[in-house]
Parts: structure tokens; C-alpha cells; sequence
């Protein structure tokens, strides 16, 4: 068994960022804060999927250059190989709970270099 509480982790920037709750031994889970006008850069995973669970707030998130607007009790999950951008548009804190599995030792993130308003790139 684990057991843990929020309060126990700290955010990757103080107050806002990433804060993983457990990493492994099957899955990463953990909590999300983005603030008003912050970026995510875009990214995907080559063998993790990634979901997010809105807590608080509303943020735009980019799927494959296509904006999906997360809002407190949406559930979202991007498959491995969907790139995904979270833009906070709004004026309050976007919080989530976010899980990628399977857990994987080495990093499985990808950056594309995209923002929206921009034509998505075609893969090669």
C-alpha cells in the first residue's frame, strides 16, 4: 500500500507547475497548476498516454492543434503520439490531476516546436 496527501509534495515553480504524487511503479499521477497567461509547451509521449481530471479553473488545451477547453469535472486522455498544449486564457488557476501510464524509467516527452495561431505541423 501508499498513501500520501497533496500537501506532502511540493510544485515544480513554488506555488504553480507540475507536483508528482507517486511516480511508478506502474503509473505517475500528480497535480497540475497553471496560472492565468501561463503555457505548457507542446508535447507528446511516444509510448505513455496522459490524462488529465479538471479540479478548478478552465484551460485550453491543444490536441493536435485543435483547442478542447477543460473545465472543472472534465476528463480528458491524449493517446500516445497526440501532441498536447495547455494555454490558462482565463483570469483564475487551472488546477488538474493528471496520470501517464505506463510508468516508464526513461523520459517519454517529445517537444514540438508549435503555438497556437500557428499551422499545426504534418507529421514526416
Amino acid at each position: 500500500m501508499y498513501l500520501t496527501n497533496e500537501s506532502e509534495h511540493e510544485y515544480r515553480f513554488g506555488d504553480y507547475g507540475p507536483k508528482y504524487l507517486t511516480v511508478g511503479p506502474k503509473v505517475d499521477t500528480g497535480v497540475v497548476v497553471i496560472t492565468p497567461g501561463e503555457t505548457h509547451p507542446c508535447h507528446k509521449h511516444s509510448i505513455q498516454e496522459e490524462s488529465f481530471l479538471a479540479l478548478e479553473g478552465e484551460c485550453a488545451v491543444y490536441v493536435d492543434g485543435e483547442k478542447v477547453v477543460l473545465k472543472a469535472g472534465d476528463y480528458l486522455r491524449c493517446e500516445p503520439g497526440e501532441s498536447h498544449l495547455f494555454r490558462n486564457e482565463g483570469d483564475v488557476n487551472f488546477k488538474a490531476v493528471f496520470t501517464k501510464a505506463p510508468h516508464l524509467e526513461e523520459k517519454d516527452s517529445v517537444y514540438i516546436d508549435w503555438e497556437p495561431g500557428r499551422p499545426f505541423p504534418k507529421e514526416s
